[in-house]
Formats: C-alpha cells, structure tokens, sequence
C-alpha cells in the first residue's frame, strides 16, 4: 500500500453525524481493520487466478472497500444485504470468513456455497446476506421482495440491495423502484458508481441530467450522492436512509462514487485501453478510501501508523492463510452434484418425494 501521507487531510462535518459521533475508538480501528482484510483477501484472490487455481471469473473490489464496509457497518438484526457478482467485500464486511470465501472460488466442498457458487454467488443467510448475483439487475427484485417480508412480518428492518452503474439501466431496475415506491417497501438500492459498466463509461452508456440516483424522482422516491471514499459520509448517509426504511417504510436510493483500480473482471484485457494508466494512478494517490481512513486515524490520535501497520500485517497473514486451508479442503463429490438444488428434496417433503405441492392438489 501507498503512504498514507500523499493523502490530503480535509477535515468533513459528516465526522459530527450522530451515527459516526457515536463510534468507539475500537469501532474506528475496526473499520480500517475490515477495509484492509478485503484489500488482501482481493489482492491473494487475484494471485491465485491468475496461477490457475480457480474457475469462472473474478471480479476485484479493490478501490471500492469504503462502500461495503461504511454500509455494512450499520446492520442490525433485522437488516438484510443482496448485492451483484462483485460481492466479496460485501462478503468480508457482513461476517463471513476468509476461509469460508477462498474456498468457494477454489471450487471446495469448504466453501460457503459448498464450491457450486464460485466467485460470484457467496451467500451467508446466518449473516442476513443473500449473495452474489451474476445477472445484470437479476438481484433488484430479490433485494425488493426482502424489504416486502420485513414489511410483511412488521420488522423494523432494512434490506440494502447493491448494485453497479450499469444496472441501473435494465428494465427490472425500473420495475423494482416502481414497486418499492407503490408498495412503500423498507429498502435501500445502493449503486456504487465506480464510471464504467464493463468497458463503456458512464457518459457513453448512460442518460441522466446530474446523477444516476436522480432517476428515483420519477418514482417520487428519496434519494442522495454520496462520496464514496469517505467513510464518515458514507456511514452518514446510508444511515439516514436505513432509518427511512427501518422507521417509515420508504424506500431509498443511493449513488456511491467510487472506482475499481481493476477491470471489470481479471479477463478485461482492455482495463488500461478505455482507462489511462494516469487516471488509475490518480485514484490509488489521492483517493484510496484505505489511506484517507489511516490518515484519519493518525490524525484523530485513535491510532498509530506502526498500529495500523500491523492491523495490515495480520489480514494479509490471514489471507494467505485462506489459500492454503482452501487448496488443502475436499472437492465436492459426485453425489454432491444433486444436493441443495432443491431444498424440498433435501429435506425430504412431501413435494419433493411426490413432486406435489399444494397448489397442484
């Protein structure tokens, strides 16, 4: 990582939220700490793809942790996270466990998804986390009818549903804001906008007058712009809309802006063609959400840079530790093959053995 000190310091009102007053030093620390997990969990993930060790695709969050982590660290018990195929950070920031996660793209029985999922599909519904979705938008609909079962079983929960910028132009999107709208559902759609969808720019792919989140007004819905390497506006923001959602029932959007010091995926060979390597650089320098968050710390008096160096040390310790505890776990077995595919026959229903269910009777 960079030094922190090529970070200017500009002090944010967003630090005098109520919702950020009321972080512990420890709780500070603790999002550095989770931030970095995901940075060097991502960074030995890449490694091991590209020495083939894993299948399908990899889709990196490195630049974007702010936005999981920020987010993620407001949940309460009653609070639910779906999110797209960049879904590791989300992961990490919920709970889930290293070893957990890099088995599940090793393809082992040891993972989250018992090895079926991959990259893209992790799910942990102990941790109210309902995965990695690889269709475009396919987790807008599901992230609306969460929110509907909060409402349903008068929870006073919210459902966060993440998405990409380019998700914001598919039909079901649209269809998912109609609904959450009409129905007043409990849900906060998140589009972390990190300027490209795949290779094409934001500009070229997309129609709006200031901001992609300004489409909520047509469902005269809430909505707000949010810098997403700041984790104090971040956790400020977000924070308003989940109060929204958890006290009157309304639902939300949220534009985050962030970037990807990656491609789209580990196979976008053209990442430094519609992207200079200046404009990445750039971003690594002056806005990774890692070093203006350690810079904060210092300044702060929370922590130490010798601190947080070994807070960086223990999550890369720990991800590596991951790789060999998935390249040591079992692969799934054939009879694996037809399991948790359907959960009635599984658990042996009367419509799984039968092929019935009630509304054929």
């Amino acid at each position: 990582m960079s030094d922190a000190a090529n970070i200017p310091f500009v002090p944010l009102d967003f630090a005098d939220s109520p919702v950020n007053q009321a972080l512990s030093a420890e709780e500070k620390i603790d999002l550095y700490r989770t931030m970095s997990r995901i940075r060097r969990f991502e960074q030995a993930s890449l490694k091991q793809y590209n020495l083939d060790k894993m299948g399908g695709f990899l889709h990196l969050y490195i630049g974007q942790e702010s936005v999981a982590v920020g987010t993620c660290s407001l949940m309460g018990a009653d609070d639910h996270v779906i999110t797209a195929y960049r879904d590791h950070g989300h992961a990490l920031a919920v709970g889930m466990s290293m070893n957990e996660c890099m088995a599940e793209m090793f393809g082992k029985q040891t993972g989250c998804s018992k090895g079926k999922g991959g990259s893209m599909h992790f799910f942990a519904p102990d941790k109210n986390y309902w995965g990695g979705h690889g269709i475009v938008a396919g987790q807008t609909p599901l992230g609306l009818g969460l929110g509907y079962a909060l409402k349903y079983q008068e929870k006073d929960g919210c459902a966060m549903c993440f998405m990409g910028d380019g998700a914001v132009n598919q039909g079901v999107f649209h269809e998912s804001l109609n609904l959450a709208a009409l129905f007043e559902i409990p849900i906060v759609y998140i589009i972390e906008n990190n300027g490209y969808s795949m290779g094409t720019s934001q500009k070229r792919s997309s129609a709006y007058r200031d901001c992609l989140a300004q489409r909520a007004e047509a469902y005269d819905m809430a909505w707000d712009l949010v810098n997403g390497e700041d984790l104090y506006e971040v956790r400020a923001k977000t924070h308003i809309a989940m109060e929204r959602a958890r006290k009157e029932k309304q639902p939300t959007v949220l534009e985050i802006e962030t970037y990807r010091y990656y491609g789209h995926s580990v196979a976008d060979a053209n990442t430094k063609k519609y992207r200079s390597p200046e404009e990445i650089e750039k971003y690594k320098q002056h806005h990774d959400p890692l070093l203006l968050w350690k810079r904060r710390l210092i300044d702060e008096g929370i922590a130490t840079e010798e601190q947080l160096k070994a807070i960086d040390k223990e999550a890369k310790q720990e991800a590596d530790a991951s790789v060999i505890f998935a390249e040591e776990s079992p692969a799934p077995t054939l009879a694996d093959v037809s399991t948790d595919v359907y959960w009635e026959v599984d658990n042996q229903t009367t419509a799984g053995n039968t092929g019935r269910h009630f509304f054929n009777d």
